[in-house]
């Protein structure tokens, strides 16, 4: 996990902070940030300070992208109003994923939006304001609906290659094109919060039962080799073993 740099101005302002500052979380956040630009593993940090690798993880992302006083929310006059909170959370789950605020997750719950409110902005709202928030605003928490990724844009130049590639094989070579795959009908789609009378789309490989196959193509005659997984066996070396050996058998010669 990589360290931050810091430039002079920024590091006196943050010793500043860090020795000066009534606010217990702003002279955490100085602390992290630095630790992080004297080097110190993360791993180090989270132990001395005792906050989590996320925690470090989102000020070091916020002091790189937004600089030292953006980090630390520094704003004059009024603060802004619960309409203003309301509007933000209402963009960041419809246009942004909560793995951009690094979480290890990919879709927004309402208490994920609150511990980012809190740890990022102090802003002191539960996950049930932030359920009224979306509501009001017409989101719904309702499924996704699936469609199928679009096509490599590459496709036909990589075709191309391929093509030279195997008509250059001497006559006593050949080739096959093998993959493994798990065949799953209904795949599992979780709610999510959306515009009511709209309905979000997730991109999804195919159509679930639970099925493990290994099978290859020969590519002068089309034929096609087949060896299907035994159950809970799995993509695993296994299955490819046994692939190899209906290939040696199929191409004896």
């Amino acid at each position: 996990m990589s360290s931050i740099t810091l430039s002079s101005a920024d590091h006196k302002a943050l010793l500043d902070r860090y020795r000066r500052s009534a606010d217990p979380e702003v002279r955490l956040r100085a602390h992290i940030l630095l630790l992080l630009d004297a080097g110190h593993p993360w791993a180090t940090i989270s132990a001395v300070l005792f906050c989590s690798v996320s925690t470090i993880s989102r000020w070091k992302v916020r002091c790189e992208a937004e600089g030292v006083d953006a980090v630390f929310g520094h704003q004059r006059g009024r603060r802004p109003s619960t309409r203003f909170w309301a509007a933000l959370v209402v963009q960041w789950v419809l246009t942004l994923s909560p793995v951009q605020f690094r979480f290890a997750r990919s879709r927004w719950s309402c208490e994920a939006v609150a511990v980012v409110l809190r740890e990022d902005f102090r802003v002191q709202v539960g996950r049930e304001t932030v359920r009224l928030w979306l509501r009001n605003a017409g989101l719904v928490w309702r499924r996704p609906r699936p469609a199928i990724r679009p096509k490599d844009p590459d496709r036909e130049a990589k075709l191309r290659a391929l093509r030279a590639l195997l008509h250059g094989l001497p006559a006593d070579e050949t080739a096959v094109f093998m993959d493994e795959v798990d065949v799953n009908l209904n795949p599992k789609v979780g709610c999510m919060w959306m515009r009511r009378g709209e309905q979000a789309v997730v991109e999804t490989p195919g159509t679930n039962e639970k099925r493990y196959l290994a099978g290859s193509i020969h590519w002068r005659t089309g034929r096609v080799i087949l060896t299907e997984g035994k159950p809970r066996e799995g993509r695993g070396a296994d299955l490819f073993l046994r692939h190899l050996d209906d290939l040696r058998r199929a191409f004896r010669h």
